[in-house]
Protein backbone atom coordinates (compact mmCIF):
# COMPACT_ATOMS: atom_id res chain seq x y z
CA UNK A 1 0.00 0.00 0.00
CA UNK A 2 1.44 3.20 -1.27
CA UNK A 3 1.07 6.97 1.06
CA UNK A 4 -1.48 7.62 -1.13
CA UNK A 5 -3.77 4.25 -0.42
CA UNK A 6 -3.44 4.61 3.49
CA UNK A 7 -4.33 8.57 3.12
CA UNK A 8 -7.27 7.53 1.48
CA UNK A 9 -7.99 4.82 3.31
CA UNK A 10 -7.55 6.41 6.73
CA UNK A 11 -9.96 9.19 5.40
CA UNK A 12 -12.24 7.10 4.45
CA UNK A 13 -12.64 5.49 7.99
CA UNK A 14 -12.62 8.73 9.60
CA UNK A 15 -15.92 9.87 7.50
CA UNK A 16 -17.27 6.46 9.18
CA UNK A 17 -16.40 7.64 12.30
CA UNK A 18 -17.47 10.45 11.99
CA UNK A 19 -20.48 9.82 10.84
CA UNK A 20 -21.86 7.01 13.23
CA UNK A 21 -20.54 9.93 16.12
CA UNK A 22 -23.60 11.76 14.73
CA UNK A 23 -25.89 8.65 14.24
CA UNK A 24 -25.21 8.08 17.60
CA UNK A 25 -26.09 11.72 18.57
CA UNK A 26 -29.19 11.74 16.62
CA UNK A 27 -30.14 8.38 18.31
CA UNK A 28 -30.12 10.14 22.16
CA UNK A 29 -32.12 13.01 20.72
CA UNK A 30 -34.52 10.74 19.16
CA UNK A 31 -34.70 8.61 22.72
CA UNK A 32 -35.58 11.99 24.60
CA UNK A 33 -37.97 12.48 21.82
CA UNK A 34 -39.82 9.75 22.10
CA UNK A 35 -40.39 9.92 26.24
CA UNK A 36 -41.61 13.83 25.86
CA UNK A 37 -44.43 12.55 23.35
CA UNK A 38 -45.25 9.92 25.94
CA UNK A 39 -44.79 7.53 22.83
CA UNK A 40 -44.30 4.46 24.88
CA UNK A 41 -44.01 1.66 22.46
CA UNK A 42 -40.99 3.20 20.72
CA UNK A 43 -39.39 4.82 23.73
CA UNK A 44 -39.07 1.16 24.99
CA UNK A 45 -38.27 -0.20 22.14
CA UNK A 46 -35.90 2.17 21.26
CA UNK A 47 -34.04 1.87 24.63
CA UNK A 48 -34.30 -2.20 24.48
CA UNK A 49 -32.46 -1.82 20.68
CA UNK A 50 -29.84 0.61 22.45
CA UNK A 51 -29.19 -1.87 25.45
CA UNK A 52 -28.55 -4.59 23.11
CA UNK A 53 -26.57 -2.46 20.85
CA UNK A 54 -24.02 -2.10 24.17
CA UNK A 55 -25.20 1.70 24.91
CA UNK A 56 -23.80 1.98 28.69
CA UNK A 57 -27.54 1.89 31.04
CA UNK A 58 -26.50 4.72 33.42
CA UNK A 59 -26.00 6.89 30.21
CA UNK A 60 -29.48 5.48 29.00
CA UNK A 61 -31.06 6.33 32.39
CA UNK A 62 -29.48 9.93 31.91
CA UNK A 63 -31.33 10.34 28.74
CA UNK A 64 -34.22 9.26 30.06
CA UNK A 65 -33.51 11.35 32.70
CA UNK A 66 -33.53 14.23 29.90
CA UNK A 67 -36.94 13.27 28.44
CA UNK A 68 -38.39 12.99 31.68
CA UNK A 69 -37.55 16.62 32.56
CA UNK A 70 -38.92 17.83 29.28
CA UNK A 71 -42.20 16.16 30.24
CA UNK A 72 -41.76 18.31 33.46
CA UNK A 73 -41.20 21.78 31.42
CA UNK A 74 -44.34 21.06 29.56
CA UNK A 75 -46.60 20.01 32.65
CA UNK A 76 -45.26 23.30 34.06
CA UNK A 77 -46.12 25.01 31.04
CA UNK A 78 -49.85 23.70 31.45
CA UNK A 79 -49.50 21.79 27.92
CA UNK A 80 -49.64 18.70 30.11
CA UNK A 81 -51.55 17.31 32.54
CA UNK A 82 -51.07 14.77 35.29
CA UNK A 83 -52.15 11.79 33.94
CA UNK A 84 -49.05 12.37 30.94
CA UNK A 85 -47.09 12.80 33.83
CA UNK A 86 -47.65 9.75 35.44
CA UNK A 87 -47.57 7.91 31.57
CA UNK A 88 -44.13 9.14 31.76
CA UNK A 89 -43.42 7.59 35.05
CA UNK A 90 -44.73 4.69 33.55
CA UNK A 91 -42.60 4.66 30.47
CA UNK A 92 -39.14 5.05 32.51
CA UNK A 93 -40.47 2.41 34.96
CA UNK A 94 -40.80 0.07 31.80
CA UNK A 95 -37.26 0.77 30.91
CA UNK A 96 -35.78 0.41 34.18
CA UNK A 97 -37.06 -3.59 33.86
CA UNK A 98 -35.78 -4.09 30.79
CA UNK A 99 -34.16 -7.27 30.75
CA UNK A 100 -30.34 -5.67 29.97
CA UNK A 101 -30.71 -2.85 32.42
CA UNK A 102 -32.09 -4.92 35.36
CA UNK A 103 -29.44 -7.51 34.55
CA UNK A 104 -26.78 -4.40 34.67
CA UNK A 105 -27.67 -3.35 38.20
CA UNK A 106 -27.96 -6.70 39.47
CA UNK A 107 -24.90 -8.01 38.56
CA UNK A 108 -23.58 -4.53 39.68
CA UNK A 109 -25.45 -3.92 42.49
CA UNK A 110 -25.62 -7.84 44.05
CA UNK A 111 -25.63 -6.37 47.45
CA UNK A 112 -27.87 -3.68 48.75
CA UNK A 113 -26.50 -0.63 48.83
CA UNK A 114 -27.64 0.99 51.69
CA UNK A 115 -31.31 1.82 53.33
CA UNK A 116 -33.74 4.95 52.68
CA UNK A 117 -37.00 5.84 53.37
CA UNK A 118 -38.33 7.64 51.23
CA UNK A 119 -42.07 9.74 51.22
CA UNK A 120 -43.77 13.35 49.48
CA UNK A 121 -44.22 15.53 52.40
CA UNK A 122 -47.14 16.69 54.00
CA UNK A 123 -50.05 18.47 51.73
CA UNK A 124 -48.89 17.35 48.37
CA UNK A 125 -50.43 14.62 46.69
CA UNK A 126 -47.79 14.09 44.10
CA UNK A 127 -45.67 10.98 43.84
CA UNK A 128 -43.87 10.64 40.05
CA UNK A 129 -40.70 12.77 41.05
CA UNK A 130 -40.65 10.60 44.19
CA UNK A 131 -41.70 7.20 42.59
CA UNK A 132 -38.53 7.77 39.60
CA UNK A 133 -36.31 8.49 42.28
CA UNK A 134 -37.77 5.66 43.95
CA UNK A 135 -37.12 3.01 40.97
CA UNK A 136 -33.58 3.91 40.55
CA UNK A 137 -33.00 3.66 44.22
CA UNK A 138 -33.78 0.22 43.77
CA UNK A 139 -32.08 -0.12 40.45
CA UNK A 140 -28.76 1.01 42.16
CA UNK A 141 -29.47 -1.46 44.76
CA UNK A 142 -30.94 0.34 47.62
CA UNK A 143 -33.64 -0.98 50.01
CA UNK A 144 -36.34 1.63 49.88
CA UNK A 145 -38.79 2.40 52.37
CA UNK A 146 -41.95 3.86 50.51
CA UNK A 147 -44.39 5.99 52.44
CA UNK A 148 -46.37 7.48 49.86
CA UNK A 149 -47.22 10.57 50.04
CA UNK A 150 -48.83 13.60 52.07
CA UNK A 151 -46.90 11.92 54.83
CA UNK A 152 -46.78 13.55 58.49
CA UNK A 153 -43.90 14.42 59.76
CA UNK A 154 -44.50 11.96 62.70
CA UNK A 155 -45.13 9.13 60.43
CA UNK A 156 -40.98 10.09 58.78
CA UNK A 157 -39.98 10.44 62.47
CA UNK A 158 -41.60 6.66 63.36
CA UNK A 159 -40.23 5.18 60.26
CA UNK A 160 -36.78 6.17 60.93
CA UNK A 161 -36.80 5.08 64.49
CA UNK A 162 -38.47 1.81 63.13
CA UNK A 163 -35.85 1.07 59.90
CA UNK A 164 -32.90 2.82 60.75
CA UNK A 165 -32.36 4.28 57.25
CA UNK A 166 -29.25 5.92 56.00
CA UNK A 167 -30.80 8.61 54.25
CA UNK A 168 -33.95 10.06 54.23
CA UNK A 169 -35.60 11.81 51.27
CA UNK A 170 -38.18 13.85 51.25
CA UNK A 171 -40.21 14.64 47.74
CA UNK A 172 -42.51 17.70 47.34
CA UNK A 173 -43.92 19.65 43.85
CA UNK A 174 -45.77 22.40 45.48
CA UNK A 175 -43.79 25.35 46.43
CA UNK A 176 -45.14 25.11 49.44
CA UNK A 177 -44.08 21.70 50.76
CA UNK A 178 -40.60 23.78 52.14
CA UNK A 179 -42.21 24.85 54.90
CA UNK A 180 -43.31 21.41 55.49
CA UNK A 181 -39.59 19.48 54.68
CA UNK A 182 -38.49 22.26 57.41
CA UNK A 183 -40.41 20.26 59.72
CA UNK A 184 -39.85 17.30 59.06
CA UNK A 185 -36.16 17.90 59.42
CA UNK A 186 -37.22 19.69 62.61
CA UNK A 187 -38.83 16.68 64.12
CA UNK A 188 -35.73 14.54 63.64
CA UNK A 189 -33.89 16.87 65.54
CA UNK A 190 -36.45 16.69 68.56
CA UNK A 191 -36.38 12.89 68.38
CA UNK A 192 -32.31 13.19 68.66
CA UNK A 193 -32.31 10.79 64.79
CA UNK A 194 -30.88 13.91 62.91
CA UNK A 195 -27.88 12.80 63.46
CA UNK A 196 -28.05 9.59 62.19
CA UNK A 197 -29.18 9.92 58.58
CA UNK A 198 -28.68 11.70 56.03
CA UNK A 199 -31.56 13.77 54.14
CA UNK A 200 -32.20 14.91 50.71
CA UNK A 201 -34.84 16.64 49.25
CA UNK A 202 -36.44 16.76 45.99
CA UNK A 203 -38.37 19.10 43.58
CA UNK A 204 -37.99 21.10 40.54
CA UNK A 205 -38.94 24.50 42.84
CA UNK A 206 -35.58 24.34 44.93
CA UNK A 207 -33.29 26.58 45.44
CA UNK A 208 -29.62 26.47 47.20
CA UNK A 209 -31.32 29.25 49.67
CA UNK A 210 -34.76 26.54 50.17
CA UNK A 211 -32.13 24.45 50.79
CA UNK A 212 -30.08 25.88 53.83
CA UNK A 213 -33.48 27.46 55.35
CA UNK A 214 -34.83 23.25 55.24
CA UNK A 215 -31.62 22.00 56.90
CA UNK A 216 -31.31 19.12 54.77
CA UNK A 217 -27.74 17.12 53.49
CA UNK A 218 -28.20 17.60 49.70
CA UNK A 219 -31.04 18.87 47.40
CA UNK A 220 -31.88 17.64 43.86
CA UNK A 221 -34.11 19.27 41.00
CA UNK A 222 -34.11 15.71 39.41
CA UNK A 223 -34.16 11.98 40.42
CA UNK A 224 -31.04 11.11 38.37
CA UNK A 225 -29.10 13.78 40.29
CA UNK A 226 -30.58 12.74 43.50
CA UNK A 227 -30.11 9.36 43.21
CA UNK A 228 -26.67 9.73 42.00
CA UNK A 229 -25.88 11.69 44.89
CA UNK A 230 -27.32 8.70 47.59
CA UNK A 231 -25.14 6.14 45.81
CA UNK A 232 -21.81 8.75 46.43
CA UNK A 233 -22.75 8.75 50.15
CA UNK A 234 -23.01 5.39 50.56
CA UNK A 235 -19.67 5.11 48.08
CA UNK A 236 -17.72 7.51 50.54
CA UNK A 237 -18.81 5.57 53.74
CA UNK A 238 -21.66 8.41 54.32
CA UNK A 239 -24.05 6.50 55.62
CA UNK A 240 -25.84 6.69 59.41
CA UNK A 241 -24.45 9.43 61.87
CA UNK A 242 -22.33 11.66 59.30
CA UNK A 243 -24.17 15.39 58.14
CA UNK A 244 -22.55 17.74 55.42
CA UNK A 245 -23.82 19.19 52.09
CA UNK A 246 -23.30 16.93 49.90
Amino acid sequence: MNFMQYNAIKSLNMGLVEGKMKDFSKTDELLIKFVEQLDEDNAIKFADEALYEGIDPLYLLDLMNEGMKRVGKLYDSKDYYIADLIMAGLIFRQVLELEKMTAFFHGTYDKKTGKIVIGTVRGDIHDIGKDILRYMLEAYGFDVIDLGVDVPREIFVKNVEKHKPDIVALSGVLTSTVVEMKEVVNSLIEARLRDKVKIIIGANHLTQDAFRYIGADSFATDASVGAKMCREWMNAGNGQGVIGNG
